[in-house]
């Protein structure tokens, strides 16, 4: 269970996140939505101990993740940033197989064990053809899943991916969302910070919906992506249908006077 307990945080002195308090617990595959700006890496980073709380905290099976040594933590929660580079050539396979670092000790090599996980992560990926590829030469794409392959080799029982489906052509993301919600299946907790509201729509269980960092929808996609809640966040109209039984949300038009509660 990963529990925020009224969690703010505070960037350059601009209040970023705001009092949010929630609960996730292993099974679920939650979606974070909210318009530009409005406070998700930050969330999603702050969960992860990557930023300073102004107040609050974030306990991972009730123990205050300050208080759990960074290995310790990096191999219980596996984390996929919005932005990455790599600037050294090294092989793709070196790169993923950076994902077992958290279960190594000093001068340590590599098990067994660690190669198997290291090549399910591909497998699970499609990236078991890039493995001696070299990791500064992939395209966005490639390296998108590539990352992902990363955090999935740590084997963590949380994973929390930051926008992952960014420079993904459509079909790797239906790819890529249906892997994360198998993991999600598994026992795993999966957050995944998105923007599509379709995708939002059909592969997740809940839906936390941040505005000017504070949390102002959670719950399953039906009870967060109302009409009213799009027109206040976004301030948009949208349509809904469904295709072969899966959920439609696509946006249609921007309103100017939107409700002021979206309840």
């Amino acid at each position: 269970m990963l529990t925020a307990e009224g969690l703010s945080v505070r960037l350059g002195g601009v209040s970023v996140i705001e009092g949010i308090t929630l609960s996730m617990t292993g099974g679920e595959m939650i979606g974070v939505l909210g318009p530009n700006g409005a406070g998700k890496s930050t969330f999603a980073r702050s969960l992860v101990g990557l930023v300073p709380r102004a107040a609050g905290r974030v306990t991972l099976d009730a123990q205050d993740i300050e208080g759990i040594p960074a290995a310790a933590l990096a191999r219980r929660i596996a984390y996929v940033p919005q932005a990455y580079a790599v600037h050294w050539p090294i092989t793709v396979a070196r790169l993923v197989g950076l994902g077992r670092l958290p279960h190594l000790g000093p001068f340590s090599r590599i098990t067994a064990i660690d190669r198997a996980a290291i090549e399910q992560a591909m497998r699970d990926t499609g990236t078991t053809h890039l493995a001696n590829r070299t990791a500064t030469e992939l395209s966005g794409g490639e390296l998108a899943r590539v990352m992902l392959a990363r955090a999935l080799s740590t084997e963590a029982k949380a994973l929390i991916a930051d926008e992952p489906l960014t420079s993904l052509d459509p079909s790797h993301q239906l790819e890529i969302m249906a892997l994360l919600r198998a993991h999600a299946e598994s026992g795993a907790l999966v957050i995944v910070v998105l923007h599509d509201l379709s995708v939002a729509a059909r592969f997740c269980d809940r839906l936390l919906m941040i505005d000017h960092g504070r949390l102002i929808g959670d719950g399953r996609p039906a009870d967060v992506l109302t009409d009213a809640m799009l027109a206040k966040v976004y301030g948009i109209t949208a349509w809904r249908g469904t295709a072969g039984g899966k959920p439609l949300l696509v946006p249609l038009d921007q309103v100017k006077d939107a409700p002021a509660d979206p309840a």
